[in-house]
């Protein structure tokens, strides 16, 4: 990060001249500035913030929708009309049917400004100013993944999913699939997260290689800080699957089919073995993935995120095989927590796609990508927030009871 670049926030005006993320604090600011923003009956809260994103809320409304579906050229309303089936009303609670698509308008809006001149904003509590305009992108929460909910967020005349253009002023659409289970979902339950970003300063090899020998970001499993000529970079940070492990081991998990519902409201609530099958650990270190089954891995490597840096984990080449090697992709500053902690290791959502796939130990499956933020956030990761998933090793989402 520009130790030089400065970000005003005193008398609610914010200035921002570094490229990257935004924190936590300058998101509350455009929070109370009606760039993100949502109705009185359903105001932002507080505790949807995390250390680089925000919490986004399930609307009142669901849409039983024929296909998936990119606006392109109209708005997303007009697409509804053509292919809506039925709509559900989830302000009590609603069930959500394996393997059906709908469409939810979320809570939040964007009021995005077009350009990064002086703009006062609507609600004439913030003053902002940018070098460049703000772009925003989403992704599933960690829990949306883990019980293999396929979600993407749809915006007007878009022609991709999940990304926001600079400019952007209107609703914002969530696809919601669930895979492997049905769903009791509820208006205002949060299943995917926003970040918001100014210009763009994704870290190179070499930034991630120097940032890694000042600030350690991976490590083996012993929890030694890996050597530098052991990283493999190229356009990020690849990591590698785990397998090994001691006779009789957990290394995964694979979804039960035919189970019951999964109400999102029941933390803690369910028996891992009603909806799992754990996979130990085998004398050769490999295994098959069958077709279309979802399962649940961790990565070799224990990976920590600096406290100046976001991170995500992106999609993979697909020349390296059919497979889907994840669902939730960001990383908050902070997760892993300090160089001491030896970092935590990254929960895979896994399904290989129309063939058998052979996975072994120590492949390459994932690789992280690094942008800075434009100023150190007010908390990170684990500090003050509550964080389900701190120091983690091989875990399931949180509405199942601990093994």
């Amino acid at each position: 990060m520009n130790k030089n670049a400065k970000e005003n926030n005193q008398g609610g005006k914010l200035l921002i001249r570094t490229r990257g993320i935004l924190p936590i604090q300058h998101l509350k600011m455009l929070r109370d500035g009606g760039i993100l923003r949502a109705s009185q009956e359903y105001p932002v809260r507080d505790d949807q913030f995390q250390p680089n994103s925000v919490d986004l809320r399930l609307g009142t409304t669901a849409y039983r929708v024929r296909c998936s579906f990119l606006p392109e050229n109209e708005t997303v309303e007009s697409k509804l009309e053509r292919l809506c089936q039925h709509t559900i009303d989830i302000r009590e609670g609603a069930v959500l049917e394996q393997n059906c698509t709908y469409l939810i308008p979320l809570l939040e809006e964007l009021n995005l400004p077009m350009t990064g001149r002086m703009i006062p904003a609507q609600a004439a509590e913030l003053t902002l100013q940018t070098e460049e305009p703000l772009s925003a992108k989403a992704n599933p929460k960690s829990s949306t993944g883990r019980l293999d909910i396929f979600t993407r967020l749809i915006t007007d005349y878009s022609h991709r999913f999940e990304e926001i253009a600079p400019g952007y002023q209107g609703r914002l659409y969530l696809e919601v699939v669930p895979k492997s289970f049905p769903v009791r979902v509820r208006t205002g339950q949060r299943l995917n997260q926003l970040r918001i970003r100014h210009g763009n300063a994704q870290l190179s090899d070499q930034d991630i290689l120097h940032t890694h020998l000042q600030d350690p970001i991976l490590f083996d499993e012993s929890g030694k800080p890996l050597p530098l000529d052991e990283l493999n970079v190229n356009d990020g940070l690849f990591m590698r699957v785990g397998l090994h492990g001691e006779e009789g081991e957990i290394v995964g998990y694979k979804a039960k089919k035919h189970r019951d519902l999964i109400d999102l409201d029941k933390i803690g609530h369910y028996r891992v073995q009603a909806f799992w099958d754990p996979i130990y650990a085998q004398k050769d270190d490999y295994m098959i993935l069958e077709p279309e089954a979802f399962y649940i891995f961790a990565s070799r490597e224990r990976c920590r995120i600096p406290k100046h840096l976001a991170a995500e984990m992106v999609p993979y080449d697909t020349g390296s095989g059919e497979l889907r090697t994840h669902y939730a992709g960001f990383f908050d500053s902070g997760f892993g927590g300090d160089v001491a902690d030896a970092g935590a290791q990254a929960v895979l959502e896994v399904r290989s796609h129309d063939v058998p796939f052979l996975v072994e130990d120590g492949q390459t499956f994932f690789r992280m990508v690094f942008e800075p933020n434009t100023a150190a956030p007010d908390f990170v990761y684990g500090e003050d927030l509550k964080s389900n998933y701190q120091g983690q090793s091989l875990k399931l989402g949180k509405h199942f009871q601990d093994p």
